[in-house]
């Protein structure tokens, strides 16, 4: 059956051809009936579209910007009104505690300088309260700042760590509020951003609980990362690797000439030692660093496919990044992963033996560790048990073959 709609209500229609003159409209959902003996079973076939944006910007928190309240928006009509309407806007926003400390004056000042009825929640936003107890405070609070859940998106502001776990409890209110993610780490930057994943540790596990709902947006702004510790952009840079060893060989040789250079500058423009190059790498580097993501993760969300290249780096690191909390980083923790596998893969004939040494020399350039005593055969033979439970028995080991292929 067809579904249409007359006169405000929906009706099943057999058959393909459709009179589009006579109904109000046709959904792209369908139903199909099949009756036998043991009786009656329907079957649903109903396709749900998620549209969302990543949008780089300069001066988030400038006044003047209203990406933040309104960058979501993509019906112009509404985005009018709203200019128009004399009605204040409200926005809950959710904020690591770190972050705030340094940007809370001037996320407050740019709230009242719009006008905004505002409420901002500063969190210990880490690895080891990252739990359904933190996303259960955040609901109540939210709840008794009664958001409308249509027009006020919750706001995250922080790592991957709050932005998994805002848009788990996002997700979770009233089914499901939009939520906006603006990254202030490099690893969230160009990884947690641009994907559909939320979640919180359960039960000893990284991200056992959560949904698959992207944001409404991810807003993106550099600047943020001028104020992250030198490790966080190592930390970041792990996952612009990953993505350079499974697709981008020019990435790569990016990361391999000017890893050092971006350590330095922290992403930012440096009028000193680099000049202009340091921001031409950095745009360079993360443009391609999401364009990549995005290429895997948009016809993939709901991970139906198990041939996922971004998980390279991520198949022991977990268990490891689990087991030694809170000593490393995530990002760390993947590129002692991708190091192994650079052995696995040089073992395999894979890769050359100049073109691991490459691989590794680069790590060791960004400054990452690339051994750990924790990372044991038995970890290692644990972690792919539990990856072949996890995908129905299916053997799934994301490999490079040389630079930039996999």
């Amino acid at each position: 059956f067809s579904l249409v709609r007359v006169k405000s209500t929906w009706k099943s229609k057999l058959g393909k051809k459709i009179n589009k003159d006579t109904v109000d409209c046709v959904s792209a959902a369908k139903s199909y009936e099949s009756i036998t003996d043991r009786g009656t079973s329907w079957t649903v076939v109903s396709p749900i579209t998620f549209t969302y944006k990543v949008t780089e910007t300069h001066g988030l928190l400038d006044p003047s910007n209203d990406t933040l309240l309104l960058g979501h928006i993509t019906d112009p009509q509404q985005l009018e009104d709203i200019r128009k309407s004399n009605k204040p806007i409200r926005r809950f926003v959710v904020i690591d505690q770190e972050v705030f400390q340094i940007y809370g004056p001037k996320l407050t000042d740019y709230l009242e300088a719009n006008n905004v009825v505002y409420k901002i929640m500063p969190l210990p936003t880490t690895e080891e309260n990252k739990s359904m107890e933190t996303a259960l405070k955040i609901l109540e609070d939210v709840n008794n700042f009664a958001l409308d859940r249509r027009t006020e998106p919750i706001i995250a502001i922080g790592g991957g760590v709050c932005m998994d776990i805002v848009g788990l409890a996002a997700s979770l209110y009233r089914r499901r509020t939009p939520y906006i993610r603006v990254p202030t780490t490099l690893l969230s930057y160009i990884d947690a951003s641009v994907g559909a994943k939320t979640g919180v540790n359960f039960a000893n596990c990284k991200n056992k609980l959560g949904a698959y709902i992207p944001p409404a947006a991810a807003f993106l702004d550099l600047s943020f990362i001028q104020s992250v510790p030198r490790r966080h952009i190592s930390n970041g840079l792990a996952e612009m690797l990953k993505m350079a060893l499974m697709k981008h060989r020019g990435l790569f040789e990016l990361l391999e000439e000017h890893g050092c250079m971006l350590l330095d500058t922290k992403f930012q423009a440096d009028n000193t030692l680099y000049g202009h190059d340091s921001i031409k790498a950095a745009s360079q580097a993360t443009r391609i660093a999401i364009t990549t993501m995005l290429e895997e993760l948009a016809p993939n969300l709901w991970e139906d496919d198990l041939n996922r290249l971004v998980d390279f780096g991520h198949l022991i690191s977990p268990a490891l990044e689990m087991k030694v909390l809170p000593t490393l980083l995530h990002g760390e923790a993947v590129n002692i992963d991708m190091s192994y596998m650079v052995y696995v893969s040089h073992e395999s004939g894979l890769l050359t033996e100049e073109e691991k040494q490459r691989i590794i020399s680069c790590m060791v350039g960004l400054e990452l560790p690339v051994w750990h005593e924790e990372f044991t055969m038995e970890l290692i033979q644990k972690s792919l048990q539990d990856r072949l439970k996890h995908s129905g028995g299916l053997v799934r080991m994301p490999l490079p073959v040389g630079l930039g292929q996999a």
